[in-house]
């Protein structure tokens, strides 16, 4: 699967893609057609790149040449469209011949700034030298291109007759004469460079993929030195230290709120995470999801410290998906949705992550379907998350529970505003069936209607 896919069903990964500093519209495209990587040999190369590209980023005596190579990005063209009429034989125009000629200049440039920045190992460009040769007859080294007299040796005489007559104000018909006869000798020139650019397509290909994946690989070093991301080891299990949630976590600071990351171990199985309302169990799945993202599509991720288990896929249920325009209810989209992970994980390793499934049915059935879950995905090979507010499933998988509200912190009054600083995010192994009872504590720390809360307390007593 690759990226451009990945972030339909995943707002936290389409944040990360969003926030990519990439120079040019050919690196972006080079970017949404990186795939999720399960090879660890490829991943482990991969992550080795991006270190190199942290080191050259931050390479403060060679500065110049990051400046050089970042502006050689932004100059480059997403030529694809050009290479393919190439490839057919379709001749290509002035315009296109320029962009060629442009992209073998700005490949030199960049590949004198690569090995100023001692990246050649790890991103080495082709020799285009003897294509800027052919688009560069008058060896101006210029990038910029024109049907040089040199190209055909009828142009010369024909554009020194051309200037004086138009500079005298000559014969209009010998002048539209010459301007025709010109406009035909150089789309002759442009057909024969479009046949001898030919056998190089491959060449020219290879330069622009090498430079969108250059594009694509400094925005990953970018962003793991700008967002403080770390490189993942591979393991058997997916471990993080402090994982956080990138999009949260900057609100939070903007808002001058606390954030609080959250370590967690992942196993194979099914685990249940259960928690207060407002502890953040939603954004934990949605960070897990994201980070394992990240890490599969050669990324650094948003943790202290992190191991990760590669699997074939992530899988998740998370949120109201409701879809009005298909007569969808919220609760037929989860159940459509959650079926489809039952089935795709069956040959499958998949990250599973489960949202409250069932939470917008009648309890009694709901609470039946959760465990009808749990049943299935326990024998599925996946490494599943299912967070949950049915008590008393019956179910012996693992259980993790958050801390939830602390007792009063330094005198500081409990409020709508002030909540999250009471909130314990931190996780604690749990193996009880049951689970927290908070709802009518939130609602009266959000100053809801006192009556309903005190009949709705009278009711449990």
């Amino acid at each position: 699967m690759k990226i451009k896919e990945l972030i339909k069903n995943d707002a936290g990964f389409q944040y990360i893609i969003d926030n990519m500093d990439l120079q040019s519209a050919a690196g972006r495209r080079g970017m949404l057609n990186a795939e999720f990587v399960n090879n660890p040999t490829a991943l482990e190369e991969e992550w080795d790149r991006v270190a190199e590209a942290i080191r050259a980023t931050n390479d403060i005596p060679n500065r110049r040449y990051y400046i050089d190579l970042r502006h050689c990005l932004m100059c480059l063209h997403d030529l694809s469209g050009t290479f393919a009429s190439l490839a057919n034989h379709t001749p290509l125009n002035e315009v296109e011949l320029f962009e060629i000629k442009n992209l073998c200049y700005m490949s030199k440039a960049a590949s004198t700034a690569i090995e100023g920045l001692s990246l050649t190992p790890t991103l080495s460009l082709p020799d285009c030298s003897e294509i800027f040769a052919l688009l560069d007859p008058d060896h101006t080294g210029i990038a910029n291109f024109y049907i040089y007299d040199s190209y055909d040796s009828r142009l010369a005489p024909l554009r020194r007759e051309l200037n004086a007559l138009q500079t005298s104000g000559g014969d209009p018909m010998r002048i539209s004469e010459l301007l025709a006869q010109q406009s035909d000798i150089q789309n002759e020139v442009c057909l024969r460079l479009s046949d001898q650019l030919h056998p190089w397509v491959d060449t020219l290909v290879k330069t622009l993929e090498q430079m969108s994946y250059g594009d694509f690989l400094l925005a990953k070093a970018k962003l793991a030195i700008d967002w403080q991301l770390v490189r993942p080891t591979l393991g058997d299990v997916t471990r993080y230290k402090n994982l956080f949630n990138p999009r949260l976590k900057q609100r939070n600071e903007e808002m001058h709120l606390r954030y609080q990351p959250v370590s967690i171990e992942i196993r194979p199985g099914v685990c249940l995470i259960t928690g207060a309302n407002m502890a953040g169990k939603t954004v934990l799945l949605k960070s897990i999801g994201t980070a394992q993202m990240m890490a599969q599509c050669g990324m650094y991720v948003p943790a202290e410290e992190a191991t990760v288990r590669l699997l074939d896929g992530v899988a998740t249920s998370i949120g109201d998906d409701q879809d009005e325009m298909n007569g969808l209810s919220s609760y037929a989209s989860e159940i459509i949705k959650i079926s489809n992970i039952l089935s795709d994980c069956r040959e499958r390793e998949l990250l599973v992550l489960i949202d409250e499934p069932a939470r917008t049915t009648n309890p009694v059935e709901g609470k039946a379907l959760v465990q009808a879950i749990i049943k299935i995905l326990e024998g599925r090979p996946s490494f599943t998350l299912i967070t949950t507010h049915y008590g008393q499933l019956g179910s012996s998988c693992r259980r993790l529970r958050v801390k939830g509200f602390v007792e009063d912190m330094d005198n500081i009054p409990l409020t709508p505003q002030s909540i999250n600083r009471f909130i314990d995010y931190s996780l604690t192994e749990d193996q009880s069936d049951n689970v927290p009872h908070e709802a009518l504590r939130i609602a009266a720390i959000l100053n809801c209607d006192p009556e309903m809360i005190a009949l709705a307390s009278a009711q449990i007593q």
